[in-house]
This record gives structure tokens, C-alpha cells and sequence, in this order.
């Protein structure tokens, strides 16, 4: 497996961020892991490490939904607005316990690849992987 470079985990939830930090370095998904604890946090990194086209840049952001400061759903309609060297190609999946049907019918207007309920697991992250990014799955 050819690990992602970049990939930006945001969850308010420390523990679930633990897990989730424990789970990608054990599968070698990504060689650098960032962590935002909400939305507002997620957009100053990507605006740090995306400033101009880089590797550093997020490959893949797993993000919740119900978090404090700025939402999973708030930080998707800021992250539309941002200007393209800050929106390169990043595959946004949301990874919530939510099912509120309005959280996710609104969720679907906006730049998300997919859904997946928490926990995150192996097989959950391998099909993702499949899914996404076919030639780091191999």
C-alpha cells in the first residue's frame, strides 16, 4: 500500500481522534495525520498547508458532523467558498453518528465523496480506500 501524504482527521472528540490516529498509522494510510478538533480548526490548517498546490496538503479529511465552534455542515459551506489552491482535489468523507435526516439530506448539497458511521474500522477504511484511491489500496 503506498500511503496518502496527507490526511486531516476533524472530530471535537478526542477519544474517537485516538482511535482513529491508532487505526490509520497501524493500516499505513497517510504519512503525515492532522488533527482539527472542529471546523474552524480544519479551515486554519487547510489554509496552512494548502496555501499554494503541496503534498502537504489533505489527500482525504474524515469529518463529523456535530461538533462545537463550527460544524461539520459549516464547515462545508465555508469550504466551498475558498479559493482553489486551498480546495485542491481533497476527498471529504463525513464519518458521524448522526442520522438526523436533515443533517444528511442537507450533507448531500454539499462537496462530500461519501457517509460512514462511526466507528471507523479496518474494513470500513480499506473499502473507502478502494473506493477513492484505488492505487494506494493496492
Amino acid at each position: 500500500m503506498l500511503p496518502l501524504k496527507s490526511v486531516l482527521l476533524v472530530d471535537d472528540d478526542s477519544t474517537t481522534n485516538y482511535l482513529n490516529k491508532i487505526l490509520l498509522n497501524r493500516l499505513g494510510v497517510t504519512q503525515q495525520l492532522l488533527v482539527a478538533e472542529n471546523g474552524r480548526e480544519a479551515l486554519d490548517t487547510l489554509a496552512e498547508v494548502c496555501g499554494v498546490p503541496t503534498p502537504n496538503c489533505p489527500s482525504l479529511i474524515l469529518l463529523d458532523i456535530n461538533m462545537p465552534v463550527m460544524s461539520g455542515i459549516e464547515f462545508l459551506e465555508a469550504y466551498q467558498k475558498l479559493t482553489w489552491p486551498q480546495r485542491q482535489p481533497i476527498v471529504i468523507v463525513l464519518l458521524t453518528t448522526s442520522v438526523n435526516p436533515q443533517d444528511l439530506a442537507r450533507v448531500q448539497e454539499l462537496p462530500i465523496a461519501g457517509t460512514l458511521t462511526k466507528p471507523l474500522t479496518e474494513a470500513k477504511m480499506r473499502d473507502l480506500l478502494q473506493t477513492h484511491f484505488p492505487s494506494v489500496a493496492e
